[in-house]
This record gives C-alpha cells, structure tokens and sequence, in this order.
C-alpha cells in the first residue's frame, strides 16, 4: 500500500488528467508516426500547439481539449453539490456546452466535438430528447475521460462509484461492454487512489468486491479463477454487467509491464500492440500497461502514452491519471502543472474534490 495520504493521491489523479488532456493538444490523432515526428520532432516532451489544419486548430500550448472542458463541469457539478447530482450535471451540460455546438466534429470548446456528444446534441438540441434517454453506441473513451472525477470522490465506496459512474457514463454511452469498461477504469482508479498498486493481484481484489456485491459484475468462477464444482450453485448476478472480464484485464497488462520475458521498446509502441484508434478496448490496456510499468513514474509514463501516435490524447489523459493517483500530487514534475492553462483554479477544483474523498 501507498504511503502517500489518500488527498494527496487524490489531487494526483485530477491534475495528471487535466495534465494528459493537455499534452494531447497539439499532436493528436496522428496516425502516420513519420509525419507525427515531421511536425513535432523526434520526441514529444512538453504542451506543444496544434498545426494548422490539424485537429484543435487555433488553440495554445497547455489549453484543455473538450473532454478537459466535461471534466471540468462534472468537478464543479460535484463541488457546488457536495455529491453527484445527475440533474445539476445535465443542467450545466445543457447552458455551458450546448450553446457551442452545432453537430458537426470541428466546432466547440476545444476545437472538436466527439461522437457521443455530436449525437447528445442532436437528441439534446433538435429532437428534444429528455435526460434519461439520451446516449448512443459509441465506443470510444469520452464517458471514461469524464467519469475519473467520480472515481476518485467515491474512491472508498465502491458502490457508490459504480452507481454513479454508470448513470453518468449512460447519458452518452449506452453500449454495455463500453459502460462495463468504464466502469472497470473507474474501479481500478478509486483503488489506486486508495493505495493499491497496479500489479498481478489488483484484479484479485476487484473481484473480491464483486463476490461481495460491492461491484456490478456477474462471476462464473472460484476463487482465482478456479472452475466451479459439481453441486455449485449458479452464483447470484450481483449486477447488470454480463462477466467481470473488464475488471480482470488490468492485472494482466501489469503482469505483462512486470515480465522480464515481455519487453515493449521503446514503451510508446505500445500503440501499435494495442493499437492506435479511439476504441476503449484498444485505449485502456495501453493505459494499464503504462500505468504498472512506470507507476513510479509520471513524466515517462506520460511521454509514452503522447509519442505514440493515434488517439493519444486519451492515451495519455487516462495513464496520466492512474500515474498521478500513484505518485500523488508531489510526484508529478511542476513544469507540467505550470504549463496548464488556469492552473490555480484546476490546482483549486483538484484539492477541494481530493478532501472530499
């Protein structure tokens, strides 16, 4: 277990999310490496500004994207409610970003419009949809990106957090692997943000939680994964998620970051293993992978995530995450919390949802 105080890991999650949402910025959604190292050089070490014509064009180095934006309301949301509040979370979706979309991808705070808020915006905006019912079949990493601050608030109540990340993450994203997938990243968070670590035996004790109907995943299995017995009876469905798969990937890629025999070199090719597009099942095993091999180390596991290419804004947003929450706020190096734009007030919002915690 951590030393560090459960504040200090929780203010590390927060700020290494604003952190790789920013770093982001100027080289995102390069899926060519050779023109990514045209533009940017051999490798990206700091905020850097979009080129023109490419995504987020105009902005500057150190400004958030739009998921940095969403991240930002839910932490107000939360703060200004003392819990979650789902109703003042859709509200503020409904005054402070809706104006500023038309449902078209380059346009709106950051730059460019995912594809699930692109669609909350058509049922939001012009089929006057209510809340409740909203949400569609994307699979990319735009609800995981957002839910991190309710990951860390409820870090302590696993069932609190499983609660209120699915109803969170079902406003925009209503497939349910990728709700199951959500929700597994939140878990593994508010764990790490707890004091565990990041290795072979963290998917143990998710699923320890499951058995005890702490977590929503159903289990066929015994303990270890061992098969059942003649006689067994069908274990009870906990929850509404069809297997605890999701839950078992992290342990595997910290087994995999810790086995002498498998080496990935540099590290930022873990991209190309994984794999380099939006999908969350492409984007969370490079996240785990990352976070256990340089869970001691932010800017490397930073770095990493960014010079691989493809989707690394979220790469980096959330193995930036899962790093800070190991290291703490101090182990994060300053330079990166002095490039963010509106530091004081991310450092403000990150501090006071941390003593919530």
């Amino acid at each position: 277990m951590s030393t560090l105080t459960i504040q200090e890991r929780a203010a590390g999650a927060i700020m290494g999310a604003f952190i790789g949402d920013a770093m982001g910025l100027g080289p995102h959604w390069y899926y060519d490496l050779e023109e990514l190292r045209r533009d940017f050089g051999p490798w990206i070490s700091d905020y850097t500004e979009p080129k023109l014509g490419r995504y987020h064009e105009g902005l500057k180095a150190g400004q958030p994207s739009q998921a940095g934006f969403i991240l930002t309301l839910l932490l107000e949301s939360l703060l200004a409610s003392n819990d979650y509040d789902d109703a003042d979370f859709c509200r503020r979706l409904d005054e402070e970003l809706m104006p500023h979309l038309d449902g078209t991808p380059v346009k709106g705070p950051g730059g460019y419009t995912s594809q699930s808020i692109r669609e909350l915006w058509r049922q939001r905006v012009q089929q006057q949809v209510p809340w409740g019912q909203t949400g569609g079949n994307a699979d990319d990493t735009e609800a995981a990106e957002r839910i991190i601050a309710l990951a860390v608030r409820y870090a302590r109540q696993p069932t609190r957090l499983a609660e209120t990340i699915t109803a969170n993450t079902i406003l925009t994203q209503t497939d349910e692997a990728v709700v199951s997938m959500t929700v597994a990243y939140g878990a593994v968070l508010g764990m790490l943000v707890q004091g565990h670590t990041l290795n072979s035996h963290l998917s143990g004790k998710l699923m320890r939680l499951v058995n005890k109907g702490e977590l929503p995943f159903h289990h066929i299995t015994r303990e270890n994964s061992q098969p059942p017995r003649p006689g067994d009876p069908d274990p009870p469905k906990v929850g509404m998620f069809a297997s605890p798969d999701a839950l078992l990937t992290p342990s595997y890629m910290a087994t995999a970051a810790f086995d002498p025999d498998i080496r990935i070199e540099p590290a930022w090719k873990v991209s190309l293993v994984y794999g380099m597009p939006c999908a969350i099942y492409h984007q969370l095993p490079a996240a785990y992978y990352l976070a256990a091999r340089f869970h001691d180390d932010f800017e490397s596991a930073l770095l990493h995530a960014i010079n691989g290419g493809g989707q690394n804004m979220a790469r980096a947003m959330l193995t930036a995450t899962l790093v800070g929450a190991q290291v703490g706020l101090a182990g994060i190096p300053q330079r990166f919390i002095d490039g963010l734009a509106d530091r004081d007030r991310l450092l403000a919002m990150a501090n006071a949802l941390a003593a919530k915690v």
